[in-house]
């Protein structure tokens, strides 16, 4: 089992508030939880004491699950002005220090120039230096770029792979799919994820257009497609296609919310108000989570759709939405579920996105102004203070 870990006196958030507990982490996974009475000490060691172990004492610090980034641009994004525009990889430490854990990785606009096998590597890369990390296939543009010739073969062959995206609509940089290229895609999924146990999502960019979610709405109601496989992504980014959206998840889809920034005179949304927008709306809680758009571009263009100017997303930006949700009064065991369990349970992530005897130990923990003190992923220190 190697080295265990005893962490004594986290005031724990499994999403769920747990107390002030002492946690025993080994293999990777969590090994016990106790919750403490006022001024007990370490009684959870049991027959372990022959192991090594480490013993921390977090002095009450707030201990929460990893984050989860199921929109990352692991190779680098942009390029929408010419190659010198090509956005680089980020680097490993830009996850490690924004609190994520956990990555799902994939292309964007340029889906020729990269590729789903520097996406794969880009996959290896990061579970090399001890993050967990999975892929989508494809990218903006239909016929989707894939590895094994189509992304059907690409979810069922390729481990990585939990479905396919981001599939761009609503945008004049996509490739203007119709509804029956739309159901087809969604079907290869669907099919895909019933053949491997995978999640099976077709994830949906969401450009600015004038006919937002249109084309899901229409899938939904002219085919037999579960609404679940329907993830559209970006949804922050109008105030009228956010409503559409609350809409898409009372009907059983999940959207995803993006912390991008957003300016007092945007027709968006941030992501932290979003959030509490969605929450008001009565819309169930599950269906909604928060990503980071991480290393992709952030572009704006002018009425000829000329990029004029852009921005670099950062996975930062999602603990910084946490905290600002936090500072907003809401209660923190309301807020993570949308960077934690959320995404994990709609991708099917297993152990991943909670706190609890056997679940990955991927876990964060947080100083009084928020930012990380120390991260761990699969039960080894990617960050020490």
């Amino acid at each position: 089992m190697g080295m265990l870990h005893l962490l004594k006196h986290a005031q724990l958030y499994s999403p769920e508030p747990q107390g002030l507990c002492e946690m025993l982490i080994g293999g990777g996974r969590v090994l016990s939880i106790r919750q403490l009475e006022a001024g007990a000490d370490s009684s959870a060691l049991g027959g372990w004491l022959d192991a090594p172990i480490e013993v921390v004492d977090l002095e009450g610090k707030v201990v929460i699950p990893g984050l989860i980034d199921i929109h990352a641009h692991i190779t680098g994004g942009g390029g929408e002005n010419g190659a010198a525009s090509k956005v680089p990889a980020p680097a490993f430490g830009s996850y490690v220090q924004a609190g994520v854990t956990s990555v799902v990785g994939l292309l964007g606009t340029d889906d020729i120039t990269r590729s789903t096998a520097e996406l794969l590597a880009g996959v290896r890369a990061l579970r090399e230096q001890g993050l967990s990390a999975w892929c989508w296939t494809g990218g903006y543009h239909l016929p989707s770029t894939t590895l094994t010739g189509s992304v059907r073969g690409d979810i069922v062959h390729l481990d990585a792979v939990l479905g396919a995206g981001e599939i761009a609509i609503s945008d004049h940089r996509s490739s203007q799919p119709t509804l029956q290229q739309l159901l087809h895609l969604a079907s290869e999924c669907h099919v895909a994820g019933l053949l491997t146990r995978k999640a099976g999502v077709l994830h949906l960019h969401l450009g600015d257009g004038s006919r937002g979610l249109e084309l899901i709405r229409q899938a939904l109601e002219q085919s037999e497609i579960p609404a679940r496989v329907f993830q559209p992504t970006h949804v922050n980014r109008g105030q009228a296609l956010f409503a559409e959206a609350m809409e898409l998840a009372q009907q059983g889809c999940h959207i995803d919310i993006t912390a991008f920034p957003v300016t007092a005179e945007e027709d968006a949304y941030s992501a932290a108000d979003a959030l509490k927008l969605y929450w008001q709306s009565g819309a169930p809680t599950e269906r909604v989570s928060v990503s980071s758009d991480g290393g992709g571009c952030l572009p704006v263009f002018d009425e000829q759709g000329q990029m004029v100017s852009f921005e670099v997303g950062t996975s930062s930006a999602l603990l910084a939405t946490l905290a600002e949700v936090v500072k907003a009064e809401i209660p923190l065991e309301q807020a993570l579920p949308a960077f934690t369990c959320n995404p994990a349970n709609h991708l099917r992530l297993g152990r991943k996105g909670r706190l609890g005897v056997d679940s990955d130990a991927d876990l964060v923990v947080l100083d009084s102004d928020f930012r990380c003190s120390r991260i761990m992923a699969q039960g080894t220190w990617l960050l020490r203070g």
